[in-house]
């Protein structure tokens, strides 16, 4: 099957700069990558430029108006120009272990998507491996693992073995779109993102909600598919989860309408790529 990779930016070259290493460095590599912007300025375009002339495998640039927070419509144009028959999803701020692709496709099963975590680095860990500092996949690296949306310490190093076994058990864990990975039909069949859902949070747990009303299982990826989240200033609000917040009362009505296709996906935006439905 071919594969694409989509990865998820908005203005931070430099970041974006060291996770195209990680990925032309990729053991297996993916067919294609598309690098989904949500409104970079000029420089961010300059750069997935020279990296596509020397790139191992064709990189394109989707690029769409900076009109606020709107990664769900940047990751749906992604998906949209895909040509692979599997995609996997992460942001442009996620540098990855070299065995990230095969592990995704070690485990990609018809009837499942997947979903994997990230290691929180450090200021510190992150200011090195921005000035070209060689990454490390281990559990003494300097990272946050406390915190509620990042990989536990026990999962810090690669170990196909046990992710084969893992993935196979009652799965839980966060959804988060930073590290995922799905057939193409089945985001077709969902349409992908709700593009109505504007801002930080809740449009990746809203789109693994109709997956699953889709029959669509979640497999938790641990002991693989490792990445180092760069810290930076985060967009999440006080509580992500306050039902005041639009994104939620959307995710809320999916799950509780058992909503399969939402209106605004990728549909619209599959003509402009000339990609099949």
């Amino acid at each position: 099957m071919k594969v694409s990779l989509v990865v998820l930016t908005y203005n931070w070259p430099d970041a974006l700069r060291v996770v195209l290493d990680s990925v032309a460095a990729q053991s297996t590599l993916p067919d294609e990558v598309i690098v989904a912007d949500d409104g970079s300025a000029a420089q961010t375009a300059e750069l997935v430029a020279g990296f596509a002339a020397r790139f191992p495998v064709p990189l394109r640039h989707v690029w769409q108006e900076d009109a606020g927070f709107r990664a769900a419509r940047a990751r749906n144009r992604g998906f949209a120009a895909a040509r692979g028959d599997y995609v996997i999803l992460i942001d442009g701020d996620m540098l990855l272990h070299r065995d990230f692709v095969a592990d995704h496709l070690m485990l990609a099963e018809r009837g499942h998507f997947l979903q994997g975590g990230r290691l929180k680095v450090t200021d510190a860990e992150t200011a090195r491996l921005l000035s070209g500092g060689k990454p490390v996949f281990a559990p003494w690296i300097p990272a946050d693992f406390n915190v509620f949306d990042g990989t536990r310490r026990l999962y810090a190093f690669h170990q196909p073995m046990l992710a084969r076994w893992k993935a196979r058990k009652r799965n839980g864990g966060r959804v988060m779109s930073c590290n995922m990975s799905f057939w193409r039909d089945d985001l077709l069949r969902v349409n992908g993102f709700d593009e109505r859902m504007e801002g930080y949070g809740a449009e990746d747990r809203e789109l693994a909600a109709r997956l699953g009303n889709a029959g669509v299982k979640r497999r938790q990826l641990k002991w693989a598919a490792l990445a180092l989240h760069l810290e930076h200033a985060s967009r999440a609000q006080p509580d992500v989860n306050d039902m005041s917040l639009s994104n939620n009362r959307l995710f809320r009505d999916t799950v509780e309408q058992h909503i399969v296709r939402c209106e605004r996906g990728i549909d619209g935006h599959l003509a402009e790529f000339g990609a099949a439905r």
